[in-house]
This record gives C-alpha cells, sequence and structure tokens, in this order.
C-alpha cells in the first residue's frame, strides 16, 4: 500500500514538473514574442514620426521665415527659431498687395465650389444607385473615360465657352465646373452603394415619401462622412487653384488669393522683403488647415468603416 502511494506520489511529481517546464517554455516563447511585437512597433512608430516631420518642417519653415527679415533669410539659411520682423512683414504686404480681398474672394469661391460640388454629386451618385434607366452603365462608362482625361485637354474649350457666354472675368467661371465633379461622383456611387440600402428607399416610397425628400432626410445624411471626406479634397484644391485662375480673371478686384500673392514676385521685393511674402504664404495654409481640422474626424469615420466592412 505505502508502495502505491509512493509511486502516485512520483507521478504527481513528475506532472507538476512537466505542467511547470510547459509554463516556463509558453513565457520564454511570449517573451520573445511581445519582443518582437515591441520592436515591430517601434520601428512602425519612428518611421511614423520621420513622416510627420518630413510633413510638418516645411510648414514650420514658411511660419518661421515669414516672422524674419529678407536680409536674415538671405545670409543666414534655414532656422527653426521665430525671428522678430513679424509685423514688419505684414505692414509690407499690406502695403503692396492687397491680401484681404484676395483672401475673401478665394473663400467665396473655394466654399461655392465646395458645397456645389458635394450636393450636386451626392445627387447624381444617388440617381445612379437607386434608378434603372436605358445607357446608364454606359453613361457611367463615359464618366470613367473622361476621369482618365487631363482636365487641362478641356480647359481651352471651356475658356472659349465662357468668353462666349460673358462670364470670362467672374467668379463663375471658376465655380460652374464644380457642379460637374466627375471624382466625386464616382466615389461617391460607390461610398452610397455600401452605405445605404435600397430596402429603406422602398419603405420610405411605400410610406408616401417624395424622391428630394427621401434624399434629403435619408440618403444625404448617410452619405455625409464620404461628401464631407471629398468635399476637403475639393476644398483645397479649390483654395488652391492657380492655373484657371490666372487665365479666367484679369481684374485686380477679381483676383484670389494665390495670384495676389505670385504677383508679389512681380514687385522688385523679393530678396530684400522675403518674409512678407513668406508670410503671405502662411496666411494662405490657415484655411486649409482649419477645414482639415474640422472635417478630419469625418475623414478618419469614412476610413474605419470601409476598414471594418473590408
Amino acid at each position: 500500500m505505502s508502495d502505491l502511494n509512493m509511486n502516485d506520489l512520483n507521478i504527481k511529481d513528475q506532472n507538476e514538473d512537466q505542467i511547470q517546464k510547459q509554463k516556463i517554455q509558453r513565457k520564454k516563447i511570449e517573451k520573445k514574442e511581445n519582443r518582437k511585437k515591441t520592436i515591430v512597433f517601434s520601428l512602425v512608430y519612428l518611421f511614423l514620426a520621420f513622416m510627420v516631420v518630413v510633413a510638418v518642417i516645411p510648414f514650420w519653415i514658411v511660419i518661421i521665415n515669414s516672422t524674419r527679415d529678407g536680409m536674415s533669410i538671405s545670409t543666414q539659411g534655414i532656422t527653426l527659431i521665430p525671428g522678430t520682423s513679424l509685423i514688419e512683414n505684414y505692414k509690407i504686404l499690406v502695403k503692396n498687395v492687397d491680401v484681404g480681398r484676395g483672401f475673401f474672394n478665394s473663400l467665396k469661391i473655394a466654399v461655392m465650389v465646395t458645397v456645389l460640388s458635394g450636393y450636386f454629386s451626392a445627387l447624381t451618385a444617388y440617381g445612379f444607385h437607386m434608378f434603372n434607366f436605358k445607357g446608364k452603365n454606359i453613361l457611367f462608362g463615359i464618366i470613367l473615360v473622361f476621369m482618365m482625361v487631363p482636365s487641362q485637354l478641356a480647359f481651352l474649350g471651356y475658356v472659349k465657352w465662357m468668353t462666349q457666354l460673358g462670364l470670362m472675368d467672374t467668379h463663375a467661371a471658376l465655380i460652374i465646373p464644380s457642379i460637374a465633379s466627375i471624382g466625386t461622383v464616382f466615389f461617391l456611387r460607390a461610398y452610397i452603394s455600401a452605405a445605404l440600402s435600397k430596402e429603406v428607399i422602398e419603405s420610405a416610397r411605400m410610406d408616401g415619401a417624395g424622391e428630394l425628400y427621401i434624399f434629403h432626410r435619408i440618403a444625404l445624411p448617410l452619405m455625409a462622412p464620404g461628401v464631407a471626406t471629398m468635399s476637403i479634397f475639393t476644398f483645397i484644391g479649390s483654395w488652391n487653384n492657380y492655373l484657371s485662375a490666372r487665365v479666367i480673371l484679369s481684374s485686380k478686384e477679381n483676383e484670389t488669393l494665390p495670384m495676389v500673392i505670385s504677383s508679389l514676385k512681380a514687385l522688385k521685393i523679393w530678396h530684400q522683403n522675403q518674409g512678407a511674402i513668406y508670410l503671405g504664404f502662411a496666411i494662405s495654409i490657415v484655411p486649409i488647415v482649419v477645414v482639415f481640422i474640422f472635417a478630419s474626424k469625418y475623414l478618419i469615420e469614412n476610413i474605419s468603416a470601409g476598414a471594418v466592412k473590408g
């Protein structure tokens, strides 16, 4: 009896030893995996931090140079320490060009372009998604073809058309093309296909709701993240638009901010007052940053929704 008990005790001890060895081995494996994860995450974060620095430094240099005088910019080169000539640069900038007028013109055009592009593109995407009509696929194929054609090829024809309509040197000539935003329509059609169920629309129709009511109360709110995402890029593109504005606008009172800033180079103040020009660049960056900050949550929601669905 005692021999049996001793054997049982020996077996239990052996089992406990094996269990302990397995636990120790598992802990070693977990430590190795955690070490590998830590190394990978550290490398990823270092790379992301490097990319942030690369993206931020040019903007920071513009802001810093806007506070320095032209002589220090020319002789001392790049520095990350602010100067003391911000007020002087602002006086020079205001004296030579009308920054306020250019800022207002650019803001008016960019806001109108963003609103019209977002609304009519969402309406068009809703029509492609909800209605079946002859030539629907052909028409959408034509849209895809025109997406691949550079806009510069059609620009001369558009200028001639605006001349015939008497809209040259008006802001309307820069706003009207935003009604037909091919890229935005393509994106929102794909977005609404995933975000909006046709059964919901059919239920609303059975309850007696009209199409415009359904679009404004059901479809458009569901499409808001996608519309906001494209609106960010539309606003930035319109705000930075220089080529079209330079060709279409000719009078001083209609000039946009990029045109106003570019005209500083023709005033022979580039080498003497570079700080004033950098200040103009800094002012032109502010609306883009503000729009991105307020609309970035929709951009993140849109990316997150796509990641979950994928």
